[in-house]
């Protein structure tokens, strides 16, 4: 199993969730052609909308690819690629602040920098604490 953490406003993020679906850097296919069906995927918002939304810096979606069907959309002149998730409905948005510096991601000096690429690949470690932090108890 591999896991992926996309890099989405989270107004986008809701609309994804309601859709059952996933798509990256504004709907490239190469980055979603890495994706396998049972991969984790997390979602982290860095704003509330895209691009001058108010600063969120939190987890907004957790889920796992479906399957292994990789499709375009056609929507009014945009054309992105997507793939199917299931996600998690028992996630809560959670900030990412308190993880700084446990996730390995975040052990880096310029860590935020790393997200600017849209979509990472996460290490089994990290997606494990982000879903047991979305899914726990507060």
């Amino acid at each position: 199993m591999s896991a992926w953490l996309g890099v989405v406003s989270r107004s986008h993020v809701l609309r994804a969730v309601g859709l059952g679906i996933a798509q990256a850097n504004h709907g490239k296919r190469p980055p979603l052609a890495r994706m396998q069906a049972g991969d984790g995927i997390v979602h982290y918002s860095p704003r509330t909308d895209y691009p001058d939304g108010a600063p969120l810096q939190a987890f907004t979606a957790i889920g796992r690819i479906a399957d292994d069907e990789l499709w375009q959309a056609h929507e009014e002149g945009f054309q992105p690629w997507r793939r199917h998730v299931t996600w998690n409905p028992d996630a809560r948005e959670t900030p990412i602040k308190p993880l700084v510096g446990q996730l390995e991601f975040t052990r880096g000096q310029n860590w935020g920098y790393t997200l600017r690429r849209g979509l990472i690949s996460l290490s089994e470690a990290d997606f494990d604490m982000i879903r047991s932090e979305m899914t726990s108890t507060p």
